[in-house]
This record gives structure tokens, C-alpha cells and sequence, in this order.
């Protein structure tokens, strides 16, 4: 019945429907190649290269969330990952596809939201670049959930995301108290974290195996880095 509060899934529409659709903002982003966006170029995140070649990350199946234009997971396929990677753009993953044909890599682009997916312990890694501090509030239940189930156990969760102070440098300056995105109807551009946050929202059901900021990459390097984010690894018991 229509606009009839039944079970948790109608609740989640209903706070849904409060705000603009993801992909209303995402499509027209990644229409303009050329644009000045740092995590345009095709350079993975500093961290991930670290952790690879650390070997703390066993070699395996990988699925990426939110994956923009493919960028971290070319790298993770040229590692010798297979790769699941979806976004919900259908433009940047037209761009994600082009980018794997161009270095001959065989990359699982999929348009499609994460809130589709049903991963049942398939994965070594999940990795999330920007995609949670875009999610709603509710929306982290989830997507928690349904990344604790995607990984095998041993798996591990690796993320970034925005760290607060950054305003006017392309982040947001303070962290938004959940009940204030509700309240104003608006996650202006991106919620930021406190360590403390993110250890609340993750802790149960991963271990923490790092959490720190990103370092700051410059242009000429072969990774993406900047200190406007965090970059964090957490494994799954």
C-alpha cells in the first residue's frame, strides 16, 4: 500500500525520497573529462598501492563501491585482483570500460547501486573510495551489512573518506550530527568523520588494522593522494 509504513525497507524509501538522487548529481559530474578533479586521472589511492605491495592484502577477488572511472580497480586487476566494480553513473563507467579496453585488462564494470548488490562471502576486499561519506545515514546499515556479508572471513575493508577542517579545499569544515542531515535535508556535498565516528560505525563488525590520514600526493606522482581525506583498513573476523 502506498505511503503505508510496513517493515524497515519502507522506512529507508521514505527517507529516500527526502532528498535529490544520487545519480541526478553523478551523471552530469563525469560528463566533462577535463574537468580539475583530483581523482580524475587514472592513479589509484596511495593507500591501496601501500597496502598491496606491503602484502598485508592477499591477492583474490575484489569488489569496488563506487568506483568513479576505474581508476583503483585497473590498478587492482594489473595486481592480478579480479575485479567486480559498479557505479551508479552510467557515464563513468562508459569511462571505466574505455580505460580497461585501452590497457587490455579484464574489469567487471557494472552500472548499479550498491543497494543491489547481495555478495555472499566471495570477496577478499571490498574497497570504497568516497562512497560511504555520500551515503545517507540510514543508508549505512546497509551497506555495512552487505559489505560484512560480501567478504570472506579474513577478508578486509578498505575505505577513505572525508576527514573534517578541510572547507574551502574540497571537504567539508565540520562534521553534520545525523539528525542535522534530516533536519536541513541536505549532507552539503559530503559528511566528514571523526575518528571516534568511524571507529563507532565500524569497529562492530570489523577489527581496525589502520586508520590514518591520506598523504598528500603531488600531481606528477604515479598515486592520488590528499589530506582531506582519511584512509582506513579494517578486516572482517
Amino acid at each position: 500500500m502506498e505511503k503505508t509504513i510496513k517493515n524497515v525497507q519502507d522506512l529507508y524509501d521514505m527517507l529516500d525520497a527526502e532528498f535529490r538522487s544520487a545519480k541526478q548529481f553523478w551523471e552530469p559530474f563525469y560528463e566533462d573529462r577535463d574537468r580539475p578533479i583530483p581523482f580524475f586521472p587514472n592513479k589509484p589511492d596511495e593507500n591501496l598501492v601501500a597496502h598491496v605491495n606491503s602484502g598485508i592484502l592477499p591477492r583474490g577477488k575484489a569488489l569496488e563501491l563506487g568506483c568513479g572511472p576505474g581508476r583503483n580497480a585497473i590498478y587492482l586487476t594489473r595486481q592480478g585482483y579480479k575485479v567486480d566494480a559498479y557505479d551508479l553513473s552510467e557515464t563513468a563507467i562508459a569511462w571505466a570500460k574505455e580505460r580497461a579496453v585501452e590497457e587490455q585488462l579484464d574489469v567487471n564494470f557494472e552500472c548499479k547501486s550498491v543497494f543491489e548488490l547481495t555478495p555472499q562471502e566471495e570477496y577478499d576486499l571490498v574497497y570504497d573510495s568516497g562512497c560511504l561519506h555520500h551515503l545517507l545515514p540510514h543508508q549505512r546499515i546497509p551497506y555495512i551489512q552487505m559489505i560484512h556479508n560480501g567478504l570472506k572471513p579474513g577478508g578486509y575493508f578498505g575505505m577513505t573518506c572525508f576527514v573534517p577542517g578541510f572547507g574551502g579545499q574540497g571537504g567539508p569544515e565540520s562534521v553534520m550530527d545525523d539528525w542535522e542531515v534530516y533536519r536541513e535535508k541536505s549532507m552539503k556535498g559530503g559528511l566528514a568523520f571523526t575518528e571516534e565516528k568511524l571507529r563507532y560505525l565500524l569497529e562492530d563488525p570489523f577489527e581496525c588494522v589502520e586508520l590514518r590520514p591520506m598523504k598528500a600526493m603531488d600531481q606528477d606522482e604515479d598515486c592520488f593522494g590528499l589530506p582531506i581525506l582519511w584512509v582506513t583498513l579494517w578486516r572482517k573476523p
